[in-house]
């Protein structure tokens, strides 16, 4: 069932003390505990395309390599994300992981391979599979051709080391 106040894709931007919760582990990483975040979210560093400055945001690793040299994210709140489109400016930027920076350039995906990502996620993981698709105003019947759907419409990003590997492994 679609978000009303937002169309498919699209979720709103949170404010007040959700925009708090959803940026505390930006914290996490700023006071070295990101280690304690496992290798399920990433720190990502991106440079304002107006502004130039540096910016941070947490993301969920969706996909990894088997050696630990590309990861793969997705933009929950579509290509209209300040990340995302920082990135699409500039995609040679600085991933953390852990404790460890890694020197990145930004893949973008295009559709078809996005609705593969998102079948084998929810197959890894068919709760928060559910939860995003539900946020993003997507069927959360948990069916693959819904899952395909939503797949196509998020926007998902390949993180590659220099030399990266193409191949992923479950997270």
């Amino acid at each position: 069932m679609a978000r009303s106040d937002t169309a498919p894709g699209r979720p709103r931007l949170p404010t007040g003390w959700r925009r708090l919760a959803v940026r505390a582990p930006i914290l996490l990483f700023r006071a070295g505990l990101g280690p304690l975040l496992g290798n399920r979210l990433l720190l990502l560093h991106h440079v304002g395309r107006v502004t130039d400055l540096d910016r941070q945001v947490v993301l969920e690793v969706v996909s990894r390599d088997a050696g630990g040299e590309s990861w793969i994210v997705a933009s929950g709140f579509g290509p209209k994300a300040d990340w995302y489109q920082n990135l699409r400016h500039q995609p040679k930027t600085v991933a953390q992981i852990g404790s460890r920076p890694h020197a990145v350039t930004a893949r973008f995906l295009p559709p078809p391979e996005g609705a593969e990502i998102m079948v084998d996620y929810a197959r890894r993981h068919p709760r928060t599979a559910r939860r995003l698709c539900g946020f993003m105003g997507f069927p959360v019947d948990g069916g693959e051709a819904s899952l395909r759907e939503a797949g196509r419409a998020i926007p998902f990003v390949r993180l590659d080391c220099a030399g990266g590997h193409r191949r992923h492994r479950r997270t």
